[in-house]
């Protein structure tokens, strides 16, 4: 099973992978936790570009959609699809929907372009999708409080208030795939309503 965890900042992806991780296991099941972008050493460089805020000259917008890919794929070779293909059960922080919810509706790209990648380099998409919504403001207050931030995080709230929309349009368009956990929730709220999902 394929399961990816999507939302905008701080609003507590990483816990409950931790949480459905520790479930998995307990169960005996062999769990891999990966996130994107990254999850491979090569994948995890490409990060390192994409968040980094140190850069000499301005990332364009398609740069930033073809880095995203790159990895990707990398990603998708050398972690999700062997995994799965041995029966293992994948967690990934951030999968498709977030070039959608980022590079479409935030940045303004076209679909068309998206289409054209996704049908290109993506053979696999989640099974399930667990989409963490919160209001932007209270997402960004606990990302300030993890620490400095970075390139993604310093956009502005309008920018994550775009990303959310994107994110909410997926979930209208894909509920069967999609679903929507209400982030102010307590992480064991949280919790409980994804595995509900997942029963």
């Amino acid at each position: 099973m394929f399961i990816s965890f999507e939302g905008t900042e701080g609003v507590g992806k990483t816990t409950l992978i931790q949480k459905l991780y520790e479930h998995f296991q307990q169960q005996g099941k062999q769990v891999v936790l990966t996130r994107e972008p990254g999850g491979t050493p090569l994948a995890e460089q490409i990060r390192s570009l994409l968040l980094s805020v140190n850069h000499e000259e301005q990332m364009s917008h398609d740069t930033e959609l073809l880095l995203m890919y790159a990895a990707r794929a990398q990603h998708l070779a050398a972690v999700i699809l062997p995994a799965l293909a041995q029966g293992k059960i994948v967690l990934c922080d951030r999968f498709v929907d977030s070039s959608f919810a980022y590079q479409c509706a935030g940045r303004g790209l076209s679909r068309e372009k998206l289409q054209l990648l996704n049908q290109n380099f993506v053979s696999k998409m989640p099974d399930i999708t667990f989409w963490l919504d919160a209001p932007i403001e209270l997402g960004m207050n606990r990302a300030r409080a993890r620490g400095a931030l970075d390139r993604f995080e310093q956009e502005k709230v309008v920018f994550f208030e775009s990303v959310r929309s994107g994110f909410s349009e997926i979930h209208l368009r894909d509920a069967q795939r999609m679903k929507r956990l209400d982030a102010t929730q307590t992480p064991e709220q949280v919790f409980a309503e994804a595995l509900r999902y997942l029963k």
